[in-house]
């Protein structure tokens, strides 16, 4: 083979190619779901979507199918039932004769709870006797956990037969989870942080086992940070998109603004085309977690200080730290709910080098 030849193995289209893919991509109708769906389809794959929602997946087959070489089909089901996964594997067995990619995206947020109470008896109230508490992590869990378990299980069969009939092709399951699920505070909120954690662990445990059965399929992991969709705003508009104004988030994430669908098309590509990765977690999120930028929160009036600490500890320190207080806490002025970045190289302080 000629140098000329070898280098056509290094071109995009090659390197990330998607073409005549088959794929199906759950919750696809906004969000992040549908930044995937069209990462595919605009590159040549045929993407099924679904999810509750008939009349939001027939929209999105509507406005993105056009003048692309890929193709978009809408098959509306409710991934947290057995019995309607089921019916989507026979429908989409019916229709094709193996499965390239699938993509767990569907998933639900919920409600926030205050944390920053001091009173053990108020904090009590607000994590234990809230009468909502059990039925919502219940419902946070089917849907952001045990259906990623039972839609990916049900679709072995499909994802295998294409590995087997292609030689050098490994199909691939793509879980979106979230930096939530990355990182140590709940954020306000418990249930769902928990139930990202979980996906991120069911990943990497799907994968181990999935290449202890000797079945070539890769189970990788998408950790989203702030992205668009109708879970981060107030919903979608005409056309199934959402949008966060660039200026809220300006010198609160290092990239110094939200996601942008090329960013999640890019890594969309890259997880589904890598044959070479499997059981990985895959952090898109602007510089927030390398940064230790990840206590952001929605429910916080963010206001970033440079402030000299004079706790006793540090009353030789001349560290700067970075910090954000909830306009609700009572911790005194001059105390951070949280420390970041912290200290001058010098600095020996036990607070400085932890």
């Amino acid at each position: 083979m000629s140098a000329q030849n070898h280098n056509q193995n290094f071109k995009l289209e090659n390197v990330f190619s998607v073409r005549k893919r088959v794929g199906l991509v759950t919750g696809g109708g906004s969000g992040i779901g549908l930044m995937a769906t069209q990462a595919l389809a605009v590159n040549g794959a045929k993407v099924y979507i679904t999810g509750r929602t008939g009349e939001k997946l027939d929209r999105v087959a509507e406005l993105y199918s056009k003048g692309i070489p890929g193709q978009i089909i809408p098959i509306a089901a409710d991934v947290t039932s057995k019995q309607s996964i089921q019916r989507l594997v026979n429908e989409i067995s019916a229709k094709e004769s193996k499965l390239h990619i699938l993509i767990n995206n569907a998933g639900i947020s919920s409600l926030t709870q205050n944390t920053e109470l001091e009173d053990p008896k108020q904090l009590q109230q607000e994590l234990f006797k809230n009468e909502d508490s059990v039925e919502e992590w219940e419902e946070v869990m089917r849907t952001n956990v045990t259906q990623l378990f039972f839609t990916t299980t049900a679709f072995l069969p499909l994802l295998n037969k294409r590995t087997v009939e292609e030689h050098g092709w490994s199909s691939t399951v793509v879980n979106i989870s979230s930096i939530s699920g990355l990182v140590k505070s709940s954020q306000h909120h418990f249930a769902y942080n928990s139930s990202k954690a979980a996906a991120v662990h069911l990943t990497k445990m799907l994968a181990h086992e999935l290449v202890t059965s000797n079945l070539k399929i890769r189970v990788n992991n998408i950790a989203p940070g702030v992205f668009p969709s109708e879970m981060t705003t107030e919903g979608s508009d005409e056309k199934q998109k959402s949008n966060i104004p660039k200026e809220k988030f300006e010198g609160k994430v290092p990239a110094g603004r939200p996601g942008k669908d090329e960013d999640m098309a890019g890594a969309i590509l890259f997880t589904t085309s890598n044959q070479y990765l499997n059981g990985q977690t895959i952090v898109v999120d602007g510089g927030l977690f390398a940064g230790d930028w990840h206590c952001l929160d929605s429910a916080y009036t963010i206001s970033w200080e440079y402030r000299v600490l004079t706790t006793p500890m540090l009353e030789s320190c001349s560290s700067i730290f970075f910090g954000f207080k909830s306009p609700n806490s009572k911790t005194p002025n001059g105390t951070f709910l949280f420390l970041l970045r912290a200290r001058q190289p010098s600095c020996r302080n036990p607070i400085c080098v932890g």
